[in-house]
């Protein structure tokens, strides 16, 4: 797979990785953990070399999954990892805020390397941004971390630009990671060209819109009980059933080219910037190799002027996230 470059300071990817969060948690009870260690060694496999997770997915349980499943090929992958929520470092309790005082940083960092069974972290984002803490006290305590060659590079969540900048001017960001896909282009406004601007790589989570853009979800889907999607505003099935339209051109360009939505969401997300790396989740194998599929796929000018324009004309319905979580994003 070809790769690509997140920030100015060398960090190489192949241009899709892979989103680790649903093996653990967030999309219903965990996957057999055997079942996603062979997932996570044949998208190796399979050409992905960047693999993201975060101590909260669990918490603690997806990068503990991470650390067995790449151990045997850690010289050759990328692992990303998050801190920044109050989770104690013992029971995995969380307050439901956020933590990025200096000190816990550390205190993180040094738990995820012996989950993670590695010496060095290759990215370490700030998950969420800490009000109570100044973003260059963050910044700074990464710049210490990535001296002491227990981190490579420093990256930011959901953040904000002027945010952004601030960190910047400390140490340099190498990737921020937010939402992005045709579901949600928040992004586009200030956030990517700031991004250009910098130098700084974009690593966009949920590139299917949380599944939505597969083209397998309609108003009638019924998600686990202990799905996030079940408290999105988006994800409602009045929101559903109005936001097909915007699945119905996806399908459409797919149909051309012969492909599914969910490889020309993916596409059309490499098609915007060349420092843009997506990171779509599955626990299952055949998704995996349709979305990589997406790398193959090559989308003509035509097809996303045709994409924009259909776009354009549409108005999704509900919001991406619930209130409380939209609040502790920059976006």
């Amino acid at each position: 797979m070809q790769k690509r470059t997140l920030g100015t300071n060398g960090l190489e990817a192949a241009a899709i990785g892979l989103g680790c969060m649903s093996m653990t948690s967030g999309y219903g009870p965990p996957a057999d953990k055997g079942q996603m260690i062979q997932l996570l060694r044949r998208a190796f496999e399979l050409g992905v070399t960047h693999f993201d997770t975060a101590e909260a997915y669990g918490p603690f349980a997806n990068e503990e999954l991470i650390g067995e499943a790449l151990r045997p090929l850690r010289d050759k992958v990328t692992i990303a990892t998050k801190f920044g929520f109050d989770i104690n470092m013992e029971t995995g309790a969380r307050s439901g805020g956020t933590n990025s005082r200096p000190e816990h940083i550390k205190l993180v960092a040094e738990a995820a390397l012996k989950r993670l069974q590695t010496d060095h972290i290759d990215l370490f984002y700030q998950h969420r941004v800490d009000p109570n803490v100044p973003i260059e006290d963050v910044a700074g305590a990464l710049k210490e971390l990535i001296t002491q060659g227990k981190v490579k590079h420093f990256g930011m969540s959901e953040a904000g630009v002027e945010t952004i900048r601030r960190a910047h001017a400390v140490h340099p960001v190498a990737a921020v990671q937010s939402e992005y896909s045709l579901f949600w282009r928040g992004p586009e406004a200030e956030l990517l060209p700031a991004l250009e601007e910098l130098g700084i790589g974009f690593v966009p989570f949920s590139p299917l819109g949380a599944g939505f853009l597969t083209g397998q979800i309609d108003e009638n889907t019924k998600f686990d009980a202990t799905d996030f999607r079940n408290i999105v505003p988006r994800f409602s099935p009045e929101a559903r059933k109005a936001n097909m339209a915007l699945v119905a051109l996806v399908k459409t360009v797919a149909e051309s080219k012969g492909a599914t939505p969910a490889q020309v969401a993916l596409a059309w997300l490499l098609a915007q910037k060349p420092w843009i790396v997506p990171i779509p989740g599955t626990t299952r194998l055949h998704r995996l190799e349709e979305n990589l599929g997406a790398a193959n796929l090559e989308l003509s000018q035509d097809d996303l002027r045709l994409i924009d324009e259909g776009a354009s004309g549409l108005k999704l319905e509900g919001a991406r996230l619930p209130e409380p979580m939209l609040k502790m994003t920059g976006l």
